[in-house]
């Protein structure tokens, strides 16, 4: 059966990851977390002092960008992990200031253009299932089949603070609603 490429688009924490994952893992293909490649990207810059809480360093993070290089590998459990230069970096990206870092970098272009160029590196052999919140237009605007999921701030918000809860990290609902708003604002203006 021809394999053919799958964009899961949609607005953050409102399911992309857990439908693409799901959908890849039952047709036998290979997920891909864009929001994870960021991520990784915004983890590399906070390590390095590139981005403040008020601040991105703009100037070293062009210089060094063609250094970062974003790989998954599955783990004995089956679950995918994320790797930074080699480094299994998958708890530390799920952070809320990691992703809350990953939303203001991804407004950059030449961040955004490097993310793209691996990407579509990834999805040259067809078999993938990406998920992203322009996967479908920018990165697979040939995809085969685009899904795009949506969901309320409030509901997206409840997702993200259960989550969030369950991995330990000490954080109300109003902070992590006040995050999803931010990170829709940003996303609707890049």
């Amino acid at each position: 059966m021809k394999k053919i490429n799958i964009a899961v688009d949609g607005l953050s924490s409102c399911g992309k990851s857990t439908l693409a994952k799901d959908l890849a893992k039952k047709i036998g293909y290979t997920y891909i977390d864009s929001g994870a490649m960021y991520r990784a990207v915004a983890l590399y810059a906070l390590r390095n002092g590139w981005v403040t809480e008020n601040n991105i360093d703009e100037e070293a993070l062009k210089k060094h960008i063609p250094e970062i290089r974003i790989t998954f590998k599955t783990n004995k459990q089956g679950q995918q992990e994320t790797y930074l230069n080699g480094e299994n970096v998958e708890k530390e990206i799920r952070s809320l200031e990691v992703g809350n870092a990953a939303s203001r970098i991804s407004t950059l272009d030449f961040v955004r253009r490097e993310m793209v160029r691996q990407q579509r590196e990834m999805g040259k052999e067809k078999g993938v299932v990406m998920d992203g919140r322009d996967i479908g237009t920018a990165v697979f605007p040939d995809a085969e089949l685009k899904i795009f999921l949506t969901a309320s701030p409030e509901i997206r918000a409840l997702r993200r603070f259960n989550e969030l809860k369950e991995k330990g990290e000490n954080i109300t609902y109003e902070e992590v609603l006040a995050n999803i708003k931010e990170r829709d604002e940003r996303d609707s203006n890049r």
